[in-house]
């Protein structure tokens, strides 16, 4: 324990923080990190790149230093590496409609302490409730898609399907993990199950990868709708967190009943740790569930494993799956 006497200063810096999301939306959106890429060797071609005032790109250039997202590059700068990778534009591996997804909540977020004191009636699906229409979901989508696939392809490596035939893929959105596993397991169908507004679109990027054959969406609200039958393998992919625990103790049992013997369970879901001690991202998304007068609850690796337990599955374990974001549940049912 220290005796040096406390200061503001942790939480001036915290009360700051908004003001780092702000310059990265604002970066992504013009092109900030484009330019960098392209042209990085000043300030001024920086700003010619972009159009821009160069006092305007030492402004940004300096917020960008302070939060490591650009580095000096001798005379110039340059992106930090994770930068480079996923926010220039017009590669393969740019994710800046998903960074940036979050703008759109922005005003929500501000409201949040008001939102605290409400004590309606919780809505399970409650973002979901709230006008969702079809565009809303091409929208998320469109901007979740390439990181979605990421991480299916990631999946497929550490799991092998080999010899399974029939997957489920619960709130599968887009159908990412289902959309990869057809291709690397011609043997193998899918079948997304989602609201019916995102139904449209799982549609369109499955037909958009050419696995309508083997690939189908169907409308389910998988937490209160009953599963398809005869499968064996159920995804249900980063959606835990907007949920309570008996939610999720629930739908764990249909997949459980649903699933034929020897079939599996898998759930990439954002998890806090044990002690409620962060990460940050699995924290933030059951805050999440206040906005919109939603079930959601964090949840904990030991609370998951006792879901999957409490249904009957055998063989439970808990592995990191993307650090600090996304842990890896998997479950086997018997074999008669």
């Amino acid at each position: 324990m220290t005796n040096e006497r406390p200061t503001t200063v942790r939480l001036q810096k915290m009360s700051w923080a908004f003001t780092e999301s702000a310059v990265l939306f604002a970066a992504i959106q013009s092109g900030f990190f484009t330019a960098v890429s392209t042209h990085g060797e000043s300030s001024q071609a920086i700003a010619d790149a972009m159009g821009i005032t160069d006092a305007n790109a030492q402004r940004m250039i300096v917020a960008l230093l302070t939060m490591d997202l650009i580095e000096p590059d001798g005379e110039g700068f340059r992106n930090a590496p994770d930068v480079e990778r996923f926010l220039v534009e017009n590669t393969r591996s740019y994710a800046g409609r998903w960074i940036s997804w979050f703008h759109h909540q922005w005003e929500n977020w501000g409201k949040l302490g008001d939102r605290l004191q409400n004590k309606g009636p919780e809505q399970t699906l409650g973002f979901y409730n709230e006008g969702f229409t079809v565009e809303h979901a091409r929208r998320y989508h469109q901007a979740t898609s390439s990181v979605g696939l990421g991480a299916a392809r990631k999946f497929l490596a550490e799991v092998d399907l080999s010899g399974r035939h029939k997957l489920l893929d619960l709130g599968g959105g887009s159908g990412a993990y289902s959309i990869e596993a057809a291709k690397k397991y011609p043997e193998l169908q899918a079948v997304v199950l989602d609201l019916a507004e995102v139904v449209v679109i799982s549609r369109e990027f499955i037909s958009e990868h050419g696995v309508e054959d083997r690939v189908s969406a169907e409308k389910c609200d998988f937490t209160s709708d009953p599963f398809p039958d005869g499968a064996d393998v159920i995804l249900m992919n980063s959606n835990l967190p907007q949920y309570s625990g008996e939610v999720i103790a629930q739908v764990v049992q249909k997949a459980y009943d649903a699933l034929v013997p020897g079939g599996e369970m898998h759930i990439c879901g954002e998890m806090i740790n044990e002690d409620w001690h962060g990460p940050l991202i699995p924290a933030m998304c059951a805050i999440h569930g206040v906005l919109f007068n939603s079930t959601a609850l964090p949840h904990r690796p030991s609370e998951c494993i006792g879901y999957f337990e409490a249904a009957g599955f055998v063989d439970v374990s808990v592995r990191e799956f993307i650090p600090d974001i996304l842990q890896h549940i998997t479950g086997r049912k018997p074999k008669i």
